[in-house]
Formats: structure tokens, C-alpha cells, sequence
């Protein structure tokens, strides 16, 4: 390994044998304050970027949260990442999602285009295609809500960019197991 400057960050970033790869991380945490905090500062003192993020209550009575995390990085960081948050006493259980043959995974978009005329149909033309739904109409603009992969929202996002695209707002990742299992 060897530390060289490779962007204009304050964190060290260092490059490492093998490939950088995208990854899903789910931690089941206790629900109490500061305990994303934690997550988070240990995932970004190592100079990892966070590039999507969830977080929600999904077991009251046992006073559970689950957060999501999308970051890169090689399999030797990512594991330590699992190892060190496994460690932290808050974090109950952590889950590589990418790893998992039968998770599913999820986002929403909100998407705003502003258009009219031919741009404005096609737009139309579009979300139909996407199964996007229009949940905002003026004479000027569409808000469309799409669900799916990333890769199909990107897909979306960047038909839109010519008509339009003024503003988004995304949920992050969201994943869960398919059958009867359970994190």
C-alpha cells in the first residue's frame, strides 16, 4: 500500500492492491442517539466517501435501526470497515448486502423537468416507459416519483437532463432479503 495524493482531500487516500468495488453494507444498530454518528465517523475517518445512506427505525420493540450504506473500496478495506463496525457496541449485527445472492435493492427518486412543447411529451413518453409516476403537474414542470435499482433511475435521470432536469432528491439505497429469511 502506498499513500499518494490522489484528490484534494483532507482524509488520507491511499491506494491499495486490488480493485475497488462498490459495495452494500447494512448494520442493525440499537436505536439511541449518536449511534449513526459512530457509523458514519468510522466509516469516514478511513477517507471512505458515503454514497448513499438510510437510516430507520424497523423494530420497536427491539429498539432496532437499520442503516444502509452504499460505499467503494478494495475487499480488504471493506472487510476491515465490516470487522470494525461489527465491534462497535451499538452495531448488532452487519451484512454484506452485495454479497447476498437473494437481497433485493431499492431506491426513490423524486425527479422535477421543466419543459414544454415536444419536450414536455417526451417526458411524458418517458416516465411512462420507466413506470416513473407524475405526482406534481403544472402547465410548466412534472415532479415524477420512480422506484428501482439505481441503475434504472440513473437511466431516468440522465434521459431527463436534455428536457429539463431542474432538481432531485433520492431516498439512498434500500435492501432487504427475498423468502422467509430476516436480518
Amino acid at each position: 500500500m502506498t499513500a499518494e495524493p490522489l484528490s484534494q482531500s483532507v482524509y488520507p487516500v491511499t491506494r491499495e492492491e486490488g480493485a475497488e468495488a462498490e459495495v452494500i453494507l447494512a448494520a442493525i444498530v440499537d436505536n439511541e442517539p449518536g449511534v449513526l454518528a459512530r457509523v458514519v465517523g468510522l466509516i469516514s475517518a478511513r477517507g471512505y466517501n458515503i454514497e448513499s445512506l438510510t437510516v430507520a427505525e424497523t423494530d420497536v420493540e427491539k429498539h432496532a435501526s437499520r442503516i444502509t450504506i452504499v460505499t467503494r473500496g478494495t475487499p480488504a478495506k471493506i472487510e476491515q470497515i465490516k470487522l470494525q463496525l461489527g465491534r462497535l457496541v451499538p452495531v448488532r449485527r452487519v451484512i454484506d448486502v452485495t454479497s447476498e445472492a437473494d437481497a433485493l435493492e431499492r431506491e426513490l427518486a423524486l425527479v422535477k423537468v421543466v419543459g414544454s412543447g415536444e419536450d414536455r411529451i417526451e417526458s411524458m413518453r418517458l416516465a411512462e416507459i420507466f413506470r416513473a409516476r407524475p405526482i406534481d403537474t403544472t402547465h410548466s414542470s412534472f415532479v415524477f416519483e420512480i422506484t428501482g435499482a439505481r441503475d434504472k433511475i440513473n437511466a431516468f435521470i440522465d434521459l431527463m437532463r436534455p428536457l429539463g432536469l431542474k432538481e432531485i432528491s433520492r431516498t439512498g439505497v434500500l435492501s432487504i432479503r427475498r423468502g422467509v429469511e430476516s436480518d
